[in-house]
């Protein structure tokens, strides 16, 4: 599987960093997890990826941070996965321009794609590929409660995303890599455990 992350508070090269977060993933299906705020730096950025296209985009929760860009992109999907916590009016304006798909529950995806459900108001996105891989929007449910549901659908080996207010750092010295990315405040205490990796708009990696 392949992960691009497109949109963080930092970046590297060309890319131009933003608040918020968005990242790509590519296994038999396309999924873009989140949309950051500035639609025009997201596009920028999935444009020197050369990624013109997803199968889904999934919105983790409602936070301008994370779906600000979504009306810059949606003409690139067919689907757009989002918590039942989205507004009516936000849920009815997105049906008008693509398929709406809307979770309560764990909920399958496709290929190896799994929404864990809403918890609080927001969702998490699993993959279970080769390895196990979590990705996390800002995790305000709590980020050791979201691992819970995920390791109950399967193992992970990647955990990443934002990790909000996390500090139970040593929860995470079990996993083979672990991505703290925008809206993670112990983000340095992280970085310093060796299976930490940094994140920043550019960042691409296989799993």
């Amino acid at each position: 599987m392949e992960v691009a992350v497109v949109y963080d508070n930092e970046a590297k090269g060309d890319f131009i960093p933003g608040w918020g977060f968005s990242c790509y993933l590519r296994n038999k299906m396309k999924v873009l997890f989140d949309a950051g705020w500035d639609g025009e730096i997201l596009l920028h950025n999935l444009q020197l990826f050369g990624i013109e296209d997803f199968d889904m985009v999934f919105l983790s929760h409602h936070h301008w941070d994370h779906i600000g860009g979504l009306n810059h992109v949606i003409s690139m999907t067919s689907a757009v996965c989002v918590p039942e916590t989205f507004s009516p009016n936000l849920k009815r304006e997105i049906a008008r321009k693509a398929e709406l798909i809307v979770v309560r529950n764990f909920t399958y995806l496709g290929d190896c794609f799994y929404s864990t459900g809403v918890l609080s108001y927001e969702q998490s996105l699993i993959a279970l590929g080769d390895k196990g891989l979590l990705v996390t929007g800002c995790s305000h449910p709590g980020l050791d409660r979201i691992l819970r549901v995920a390791e109950s659908a399967g193992n992970i080996s990647v955990v990443m995303g934002g990790f909000h207010g996390f500090d139970k750092i040593g929860i995470l010295k079990k996993y083979e890599l672990v991505i703290p990315c925008h809206c993670t405040v112990k983000k340095e205490e992280i970085l310093k455990m060796p299976n930490s990796r940094k994140c920043y708009a550019g960042c691409f990696f296989e799993i």
